[in-house]
């Protein structure tokens, strides 16, 4: 009976701390990235797909003390000084891009001993468009507020009809 809760509290612990990355963007030129893992990070690399890279900095890999070094396309972090970033959630760093980033590829992750974490990307499950219900254009399956939202005139619906009693 403790064999099979062990077992089941393993598979569940590894479902939900799946060691990944993630992209999202900012809006404004720059994309977190984004990490999940359940072991501190020693170390990464990874390309950027989509996108030139202009800069990479910040994250929890600056608060680490990582050096970063980034080409047009890959991007790579690490601590001389034995530094590591602590398992858990949060912004690994922050890219400068120019382009649309599609994805992130080439990943590789090690520990502080310089031995490989598997690590998989993960595409943002943010999807973008008006999240305001009083809009005319609602999009009840957006988690992102784009800015587009737009409303009905004075007296007016959505449609362009009158909605007041007295002549529009």
């Amino acid at each position: 009976m403790l064999r099979n809760f062990m077992i089941s509290l393993m598979v569940l612990t590894t479902c939900l701390f799946a060691n990944s990355l993630s992209l999202e963007d900012n809006g404004d030129g720059t994309w977190d990235v984004g990490y999940t893992s359940d072991e501190a990070i020693g170390g990464f690399q990874f390309n950027v797909d989509g996108a030139s890279v202009v800069n990479a900095s910040g994250g929890a890999s600056a608060d680490a003390g990582f050096m970063i070094s980034a080409s047009s396309t890959t991007v790579l972090g690490f601590s001389l000084t034995g530094g590591t970033i602590a398992p858990g959630e949060g912004t690994l760093l922050v890219l400068d891009l120019n382009g649309e980033a599609t994805g992130l590829s080439g990943i590789v992750v090690s520990d502080q001993f310089g031995s490989a974490l598997d690590f998989t990307y993960e595409e943002s499950s943010s999807i973008s468009g008006c999240t305001d219900m009083n809009a005319c254009n609602y999009d009840g399956e957006a988690t992102e507020d784009d800015g587009s939202c737009f409303y009905a005139e004075e007296n007016y619906d959505c449609d362009g009809d009158c909605v007041v009693e007295i002549d529009c």
